[in-house]
């Protein structure tokens, strides 16, 4: 028998580094200082062929074959989800959930843990088309129809055309540092205002500082997110009650009390579960934030640059890439989706959970039953009663949160515009995606402006809050439904999700269409008079309408699982070693 050549543990080490190398970046490969680009001869590349192993083109032009990047540490990919964590931080988790919390009792509280295990799940299958193909999830959306990413556009300005979180900054703000009123060439104009508006003009200005717009976003968000921590932490110590911080796993059996059929209570509830993460159209801008960071196939795509900045421009192509599913490719996607989740996971879950269960507790501690709205139990009802610093320390809390909230909305709000007037109309108009961007900037900002300069009455801005979060709830339900099925019916099986994901996209699908069909029923009954569309909590009992509303509910919800189940059972077998690239969560 011939004589078996002894294996070389050295060559053993050198195949398993030289592999991980071929997977994982070195330091010196991966510059990620803040956001990463690849220019690449788009011309010149290969167009991926239309089979089951690449990504469905749909009404859209065919995608170019490139390798995968290697996958980075966790560290250089740090950033969008702490301006999604930004964005958030002011919104449900500073004002809603502490308002329901303690109005209804900590039965409620466990709605908000639920929504918020959603929201990461919602987010990263958010992720998941841009890193895969470096397109935007509107180029997804617009690949299915183009009316999609148009309804999108509705909605965001519907829920977020207002400038509720400035005001609301504002007058927090402005109460912290005892503005009055003041005599401007005859016209009287209130601090708050004042101070809003030069909020919104602090915004435009920091755009202007840096060629590379995303880069000031994420440097001034995580300054912003640290500091909001920071002052959480210190307003707990200060003031927080750690006996009832204990008590919270016990808490969350307790029977919520009160009454919800107002339409009011339940448009603080929905926009609450929105606003368990940003919500809305926020959730959305996930998908441009980590292609500007270079996540996956996003890095083969441009940035956007200030169009005065005298760099030159990066370009966006209309039709993304693609990677052949090779073992190598499928490890470097197994990475980056493993990464991605990571970075989400300890950035927006963690620091969202931290943060809103800190200022639950102190809400329950110091106003237990508050009656008032949300800002007024934190500035009438708590912060006189602890008096001192601590009183200090609670308008620089809310002052930050709602601040780096509003940041957030505002880069939200006009990238995601952007995006989607360029490729439906700007692209082939020849417009400068660039300019376009700085032109939307400077038109939102000024209507903040506008709006808090006019003599249009604005005495409760929470208000202006409670109808946004409502419209950001509103809006969760379908594009969670469409991005389920693109995920899925559009992207071959190494890419798409596993059947984990699936479930809890059906599971976030039923739970944000549930309370859309009690607001929009509540709505028709109590606000237009249609009584016949009056629906109840537990569904029997609801009017004819109502029935109708629960019934289209139902339909959607069964058309999304089949379509779903049925593009998963088809896709099996069809990528030779798929599994290579499936992970945790995958």
């Amino acid at each position: 028998m011939p004589e078996e050549k002894p294996t070389d543990q050295s060559d053993v080490a050198e195949d398993a580094e030289s592999e991980t190398s071929e997977v994982y970046a070195s330091l010196a490969e991966q510059r990620y200082p803040i956001s990463s680009y690849t220019p690449v001869a788009y011309e010149n590349l290969e167009a991926a062929p239309e089979s089951e192993d690449h990504p469905d083109t749909g009404t859209g032009g065919r995608f170019r074959e490139l390798t995968l990047p290697k996958v980075p540490k966790l560290r250089h990919v740090v950033g969008p989800s702490a301006i999604m964590l930004g964005a958030s931080l002011g919104s449900g988790e500073t004002l809603f959930w502490p308002h329901l919390v303690t109005s209804y009792g900590w039965g409620l509280y466990w709605l908000f843990l639920v929504a918020v295990c959603l929201h990461f799940v919602v987010n990263t299958e958010i992720q998941r088309w841009s890193l895969a193909t470096g397109e935007s999830v509107f180029r997804a959306f617009e690949r299915v129809h183009p009316v999609l990413p148009l309804a999108m556009l509705f909605g965001g300005f519907v829920s977020l055309g207002w400038p509720g979180w400035a005001a609301s900054a504002a007058q927090i703000g402005a109460q912290g540092l005892a503005l009055g009123t003041y005599d401007l060439a005859g016209v009287e104009v209130v601090g708050w205002r004042l101070f809003g508006i030069a909020l919104m003009v602090f915004i435009w200005v920091t755009y202007q500082v840096t060629p590379l717009m995303y880069n000031v976003v994420e440097s001034l968000q995580l300054v912003l997110v640290a500091m909001s921590i920071a002052f959480t932490l210190l307003l707990f110590v200060l003031i927080g009650s750690v006996d009832v911080l204990f008590g919270v796993p016990g808490s969350l059996t307790a029977v919520a009390v009160g009454d919800y059929s107002p339409v009011g209570t339940i448009a603080v509830l929905v926009g609450a579960l929105a606003y368990a993460g940003a919500g809305g159209y926020l959730n959305l801008s996930q998908s441009l934030w980590i292609r500007e960071k270079g996540y996956g196939m996003g890095r083969y795509q441009g940035r956007i640059k200030n169009p005065f900045a005298g760099d030159d421009p990066e370009t966006v192509h209309e039709d993304g890439f693609t990677f052949t599913p090779d073992t190598q490719n499928l490890k470097r996607w197994r990475g980056w989706w493993r990464v991605t989740q990571l970075e989400h996971l300890f950035t927006f879950f963690f620091g969202l959970v931290l943060v809103t269960t800190m200022l639950v507790v102190i809400a329950v501690s110091q106003a237990p039953g508050a009656t008032s709205d949300a800002v007024d139990m934190w500035l009438i009802e708590i912060a006189p009663s602890v008096g001192g610093f601590a009183t200090s320390v609670i308008y620089v809390t809310l002052f930050l949160a709602l601040f780096t909230t509003e940041y957030a909305i505002i880069e939200s709000f006009v990238r995601n515009s952007s995006d989607i007037i360029y490729e439906l109309y700007g692209r082939d108009a020849g417009w400068s995606l660039p300019r376009l961007f700085w032109g939307l900037l400077t038109v939102f900002c000024g209507w903040g402006v506008l709006i808090l300069t006019l003599p249009i009455s604005i005495a409760d801005p929470f208000g202006l809050l409670v109808v946004g979060a409502a419209m950001s709830g509103l809006l969760m339900w379908p594009y969670i439904v469409i991005v389920q099925l693109v995920n899925t019916v559009r992207l071959p099986e190494h890419t798409m999700p596993g059947w984990g994901r699936v479930a809890a996209m059906w599971a976030a699908a039923a739970f944000f269409g549930y309370f859309s069909v009690l607001l929009i029923g509540t709505g028709l009954a109590t606000q237009v008079g249609l009584g016949t569309f009056s629906v109840q909590m537990t569904v029997l009992g609801s009017a004819p309408g109502g029935y109708a509303l629960w019934a289209v509910y139902l339909l959607v919800q069964a058309y999304t699982m089949y379509r779903v189940g049925r593009a998963k059972v088809a896709a099996s077998g069809t990528v030779d070693d798929a599994a290579t690239a499936q992970g945790w969560f995958s």
